[in-house]
């Protein structure tokens, strides 16, 4: 019995039930791409001699799924960029909401019978608005609305143009 002494690169299951490869897997595969990033010039065959894979298919694939891999990373890093920029936004809208807003007319504050200032609800409004739109924004970002279900009956007709149905059978 003959021993695969890449055994160990076999992938296996993570916490998530998702396939990944083992650490030494990876490091082949990033060792792969990484000569052919260095060296277009080389054959996947010769990357794969270079490595110690069986095949250049094998090569092959260590580079897509290292070229995956910074692709799902760089868009990890995006969302989490622009989720920064919802909370930011969103800490800004709360603010607002905090605060007391007085009603200003003419350039003078309004003041009501007992001359204490009439409050002005339109910039909370406005921030409660504000905060709405920055959670539909995380929604969309991450994907939590489910696309909506649409249901077609019916059936479909079939009418075969210049033929006569009697010269089919």
């Amino acid at each position: 019995m003959t021993t695969d002494p890449h055994r160990n690169d076999r992938p296996h299951n993570n916490r998530n039930g998702r396939f990944e490869p083992s650490q030494k897997a990876a490091d082949r595969a990033a060792h792969a791409a990484r000569l052919r990033a260095e060296n277009p010039q080389l054959t996947y065959q010769q990357i794969a001699d270079a490595v110690g894979y069986p095949n250049r298919g094998d090569a092959w694939r260590a580079v897509q799924r290292c070229r995956e891999a910074v692709i799902r990373e760089a868009g990890a890093e995006l969302v989490a960029s622009e989720a920064q920029q919802l909370d930011d936004l969103f800490v800004a809208a709360m603010e607002i909401l905090e605060r007391d807003h007085v009603v200003v007319s003419h350039g003078h504050i309004v003041k009501g019978d007992d001359d204490r200032p009439i409050l002005d609800d339109g910039p909370k409004l406005a921030a409660l608005r504000e905060m709405r739109q920055i959670r539909e924004s995380y929604r969309r970002l991450f994907g939590v609305d489910q696309p909506a279900k649409v249901e077609h009956s019916g059936g479909v007709k079939y009418e075969v143009v210049g033929v006569d149905p009697a010269d089919l059978t």
